[in-house]
């Protein structure tokens, strides 16, 4: 039987969790039943002080019960001085936006970091955004481009005809959006984006199997455990649960293993432990490394809790002392 683990959560407030499609949620009753002791803090209550050594970053966290009661859903101890670096392993597991306080995050865990294993990688997480680790793999992704310049994304959507508009660094779907072939809404998007961001926008041929869903598939330390297909809302062109997708059983197909298997070994190479990538049809969409959602919807399709199999990675890592 594994050790009893010290285990720091880094997430949003508790009292925002949804306790039936929360994956932070599964990990911590999962870690809770396996006996390992959590706390949870939120990053605006980190500091790095001065010094040396893991004794730098702290946080004022608190000891956390939970439990799969609506309404009452967790338990807090007293707030306390928690030093991070005395911590087995934190669950890096904050909501993006992927923003610079999200940046700054992952420096300040890289102090700690891999004494003290933190999931996902810090330095692997700031490398490689959803959108754009996806990038370093133009074979198995649709027409893409990312890019600033109003001349080429004219030319994109002139090749293409019915393109897909997103932002870099959000989540949930939010601020996507389809501009079908006599949509001309184009220009005033980007200018509307571009008069309050300096952030580029990525932009993808619409796939018309989106119809049938856009699969969010479950990788642990780079192999596929399990998926489950999100077909969207009538009249929506996004799929995901936030915006009213519905989740549906899905197996994975040769072609989601052909995907997994030529991204795999790089998640694995990152210590990018709880991935959640993005198919749609043949094609890869995202690599969701942030905070990846999923877990409780193929438990509830597969009867599979893949929660398992991240907390088996997590525990071998910590006792080998590797990452």
């Amino acid at each position: 039987m594994a050790r009893t683990l010290k285990v720091a959560v880094q997430m949003d407030p508790m009292e925002t969790v949804n306790i039936d499609g929360d994956s932070t949620f599964a990990l911590m009753l999962e870690g809770q039943a396996r006996g390992h002791e959590l706390w949870h803090y939120e990053v605006r209550n980190m500091a790095l002080r001065e010094g040396r050594g893991h004794e730098r970053l702290m946080a004022r966290a608190r000891p956390v019960t939970v439990q799969r009661t609506r309404g009452a859903h967790f338990t807090f101890g007293e707030t306390q001085e928690l030093n991070l670096g005395s911590m087995d392993t934190i669950l890096m597991r904050q909501d993006p936006p992927f923003d610079m306080a999200y940046i700054t995050a992952t420096h300040l865990l890289e102090h700690i970091h891999p004494r003290t294993l933190v999931v996902n990688d810090p330095a692997s997480v700031r490398n490689a955004p959803e959108k754009l680790l996806v990038t370093h793999f133009p074979d198995l992704m649709p027409p893409t481009m990312i890019a600033w310049d109003l001349e080429a994304v004219r030319s994109f959507r002139a090749e293409y005809k019915d393109i897909i508009v997103k932002p870099l660094f959000g989540n949930g779907g939010a601020g996507v959006f389809r501009i079908k072939p006599d949509d001309e809404n184009l220009a005033s998007l980007l200018e509307m984006h571009f008069a309050r961001s300096r952030e580029p926008l990525m932009f993808q041929r619409y796939e018309a199997s989106v119809r049938k869903g856009d699969k969010r598939i479950i990788l642990v330390d780079g192999e596929p455990m399990g998926a489950v297909n999100r077909v969207p809302a009538e009249g929506e062109a996004r799929s995901n649960m936030h915006v009213g997708g519905r989740p549906e059983k899905s197996p994975l197909t040769a072609r989601d293993r052909e995907i997994c298997a030529a991204i795999g070994p790089t998640l694995r190479a990152q210590g990018l432990i709880f991935v959640g990538i993005d198919v749609i049809g043949d094609y890869l969409t995202e690599i969701n490394v942030t905070s990846p959602t999923g877990l409780q919807e193929i438990a509830r399709f597969d009867g599979v809790h893949l929660e398992k199999a991240i907390w088996d990675k997590i525990e071998a890592k910590v006792a080998a002392g590797t990452v």
